[in-house]
């Protein structure tokens, strides 16, 4: 094998690897001090791994629910301050009508019997986002309410 060959091989055997190390980010991007909460309509949603995905339009004139702070959510195995978490929720400082949600691998996903979220569907979150709200709306979700219920998204059910 030639040189070229050789780079070239080796070039497109770690793309993917570095292509996808980039586009997958742990919870260390995500500002763990600061959990917002957003509430809106599934516009484009993806149901597959790494994680489940969707976009959110956000809903109009949004606002702090006031039973938020005192809301029960589910045990989970990661070690999580639930209460303590929606009592510290904010609004996001930002303006933006769509935000990018991040949920859960779907195996997580379906331990917790989450119902596959479809487009149009309304739902609200509490999650985190980059620190400073820097970059593009992208928000990691803690927890998830979805029709009636809730969902914690972090670790797998206890």
């Amino acid at each position: 094998m030639d040189r070229r060959t050789l780079l070239h091989w080796l070039g497109a055997s770690t793309l993917p690897v570095g292509t996808a190390a980039q586009a997958h980010h742990g919870w260390s991007s995500f500002d763990l001090d600061r959990p917002i909460y957003l509430e809106g309509t599934a516009a484009r949603v993806k149901w597959q791994n790494p994680h489940a995905e969707l976009m959110l339009d956000v809903a109009p004139a949004l606002k702090l629910p006031p039973d938020l702070a005192s809301r029960n959510v589910p045990a989970q195995t990661a070690n999580v301050d639930g209460p303590g978490l929606l009592k510290k929720a904010v609004l996001p400082k930002r303006s933006d009508k769509t935000w990018e949600v991040e949920l859960a691998p779907l195996t997580r996903m379906e331990a917790w019997k989450v119902p596959e979220i479809k487009p149009g569907q309304t739902l609200a979150l509490l999650g985190f986002t980059f620190k400073e709200e820097k970059g593009r709306p992208v928000v990691r979700v803690e927890y998830l309410w979805l029709d009636g219920k809730v969902y914690a998204l972090r670790s797998s059910p206890v």
